[in-house]
């Protein structure tokens, strides 16, 4: 009977989907290239990210006290994760935050408090304050843990860090973790000098470059692939892929995922404009066009585009160079597709800043200039430094990078979910 009613609805269907497709032109197929045809089946539009495949994990959480990694980038169909999670009948007993809070509102480096999230009465433990890594006790009474935070394809960017925390413990504890995976809007390109051991930090974990290619998901698997968990425990993971996503496709993220990468021209930029964290030279925090800007007092009369950094609250309280007038490089109108067709970060903007700053012993003084971060930290190494003061070409410069950033290349490709 069911059978025969669905036949019916077909046949009273029929002309109506005819009628409308003989009205729409179709592409002549054959002469579309299958660089084309990739394009169409596979745009940004049609990204369905592992968040919003609740019927492929929904099962595994039936029934289980569930903690979640997460925080404002943590969206399914424009509800927070745990919000939207709670209505199907998850059992949320736990949340963790990582830098910049569970809701994403605090700046960066600022310590977060621990505390109850006011809108689900869920207690929230912070994953940057007293302690990076989950305690014992931070995860007793769960059976799962889910981590769902969108990265942005930097090693020097956090959040890849608090997922190694997080492995970690979930190995130590017997937990298993259920990562949903999120497109990396830097994974068109893998380029910069490898970290070395000695420089380890948690603005830098592992021996990766700079610009590592991956997403969440992927990088999760290296982490536990490679051995890189504390005496090299191995975490029960599975992750929950997307569809529809190519590594080589541009993708404009939906939700800010830090206070100060607050565009996608400056997510673009993030990766080349960091390792000014370790300089005297202002990235623009302190302005609402952060990671977009490059400049100093000091530059004075050699650059005419200015900026004057201010107090702004949730972004950055006490800024470099806070209400002085820096001098340097406006980037906001910087053509980014340049990274997608070179696949190389942007190193001249460090050697024309450094020449052109008058007091070179000041240049790379991350103390004296305030900023958050060791330069040789960031760069995962003393070498870059060294080269931009010897004056050394960006020719040689990249040549040092080898054999290490092929061979990482080389390693990666046994944990790519996407090619």
């Amino acid at each position: 009977m069911k059978r025969h009613a669905v036949r019916l609805v077909l046949l009273t269907l029929l002309p109506i989907l005819l009628s409308c497709t003989s009205k729409v032109k179709k592409p002549n197929t054959s002469v579309i290239s299958r660089k084309q045809m990739e394009s169409m089946e596979s745009s940004p539009a049609s990204i369905i990210t592992g968040a919003a495949q609740t019927e492929v994990y929904l099962p595994l959480l039936k029934g289980k006290r569930v903690g979640m990694v997460v925080n404002q980038t943590s969206v399914i169909a424009g509800s927070h994760s745990i919000d939207a999670l709670k209505k199907l009948g998850v059992n949320i007993v736990k949340a963790f935050g990582p830098e910049h809070g569970f809701r994403g509102q605090a700046s960066a480096g600022a310590k977060v408090q621990s505390g109850t999230d006011p809108q689900t009465g869920i207690r929230v433990i912070s994953l940057y304050g007293s302690h990076y890594k989950p305690t014992k006790e931070d995860v007793s009474g769960l059976d799962i843990l889910v981590f769902d935070i969108q990265d942005v394809g930097a090693r020097f960017y956090t959040y890849i860090s608090t997922l190694h925390y997080v492995m970690e413990t979930c190995a130590e504890n017997g937990i298993p973790l259920l990562v949903f995976d999120r497109p990396n809007p830097n994974g068109f390109y893998v380029d910069g000098p490898i970290l070395e051991s000695k420089y380890q930090s948690f603005i830098g974990m592992h021996p990766i470059p700079i610009v590592h290619g991956m997403t969440i998901g992927e990088y999760a698997k290296m982490i536990n692939g490679e051995g890189w968990l504390k005496n090299k425990v191995k975490c029960n993971l599975r992750v929950v892929t997307m569809k529809g996503y190519r590594r080589s496709m541009p993708y404009t993220l939906p939700v800010k995922p830090s206070p100060n990468l607050n565009t996608q021209q400056s997510i673009l930029l993030y990766p080349s404009l960091c390792l000014f964290e370790g300089t005297i030279i202002s990235q623009g925090r302190g302005t609402y066009f952060p990671f977009q800007v490059l400049g100093a007092p000091e530059l004075v009369g050699k650059y005419t585009f200015n900026f004057r950094p201010v107090s702004i609250a949730g972004m950055s309280e006490s800024p470099l160079h806070q209400d002085k007038n820096c001098y340097g490089l406006d980037l906001r109108k910087y053509d980014t597709e340049i990274f997608r067709k070179t696949g190389q970060l942007n190193l001249q903007w460090l050697i024309e800043l450094y020449k052109a700053y008058p007091d070179k012993e000041k240049f790379f003084d991350f103390k004296q200039s305030k900023q958050m971060n060791n330069f040789d930290k960031l760069a995962g190494n003393e070498t870059l430094r060294n080269q931009i003061i010897a004056g050394k070409k960006e020719s040689e410069i990249r040549k040092s990078w080898e054999p290490g950033l092929t061979a990482f290349k080389e390693k990666r490709k046994k944990y790519l979910l996407y090619q």
